[in-house]
């Protein structure tokens, strides 16, 4: 396996087959600067690179905050480049961006305001703690708000509540409760439990076949933007692309008793 990047704007580390990306700038409330930014899109590239990973965890350091979006006191370091050469890095944080089609449970604390939904619009298992909100400052400073509340659309949350996210500003956050509700988060837990259970759910699926796990994953994403017969056809295709022929199927894991939630 290639060695990870450098990094130090985030943690990057790997647990069996499971890869771990920490956004650690906890004094800035985890709010992305170009070095981030740059950091995380080599992230995806590794982790999409290397076979030996399964899924990812996504979560961030500091007791305040997931992440605020991009960090204002820095401000925008693309804003001196030719009009047609600026691109917002929100479009390159999320992995879908980057085809990684591996498993990525998000798990989000405290606060995720902005340009935070860019690292958990795109990821495929949202988790958070008791404690987090979701806001969104744009139409408080004035500014545009894009590719966050589309990508909220494209997850499914209502329209009328996505507006209201972009639209209300700092006066208004969503709770843990209130986005387990809309279907931002498909699961709410305390705290002091909420990094290991964001691991658990990734290390459950690290150990199920990854082409199977990855095909899954890449049918129904691109389902989102086709047809329905597209869709279907799509993802049929895959199934023949990624299964095996039954003579060469590893045996089933010993039967457990699923969860209920």
């Amino acid at each position: 396996m290639a060695a990870p990047p450098d990094v130090e704007a985030i943690e990057l580390s790997l647990d069996g087959h499971v890869a771990t990306i920490t956004l650690n700038r906890p004094d800035h409330l985890n709010a992305f600067n170009e070095k981030m930014a740059g950091e995380v899109i080599a992230a995806w590239r590794w982790i999409r690179s290397e076979d030996g990973i399964h899924a990812v965890v996504l979560r961030a350091n500091g007791e305040r905050a997931f992440c605020t979006g991009i960090d204002i006191k820095e401000g925008v370091w693309w804003e001196g480049e030719n009009i047609w050469n600026q691109v917002d890095p929100g479009a390159l944080l999320g992995p879908k961006q980057h085809k990684v089609w591996k498993p990525v449970v998000a798990a989000v604390h405290g606060m995720c305001a902005g340009g935070g939904q860019y690292f958990i619009n795109e990821a495929d298992i949202i988790i958070c703690s008791d404690d987090a909100t979701f806001f969104d400052p744009h139409a408080t400073g004035g500014v545009v708000s894009a590719i966050e509340p589309v990508g909220m659309l494209h997850r499914g949350v209502p329209l009328g509540d996505v507006l209201r996210w972009a639209l209300m500003g700092n006066d208004e956050r969503i709770t843990a409760p209130t986005a387990l509700r809309l279907g931002l988060v498909s699961e709410v837990v305390r705290r002091d439990e909420l990094w290991a259970r964001a691991h658990e759910l990734a290390s459950e699926i690290a150990q199920r076949r990854p082409e199977a796990i990855q095909g899954t994953i890449r049918a129904i994403w691109e389902a989102m933007d086709k047809p329905r017969s597209v869709a279907i056809e799509n993802g049929l295709a895959y199934t023949h692309i990624g299964n095996l022929p039954r003579s060469e199927r590893a045996p089933r894991p010993p039967k457990r008793e699923p969860r209920l939630r």
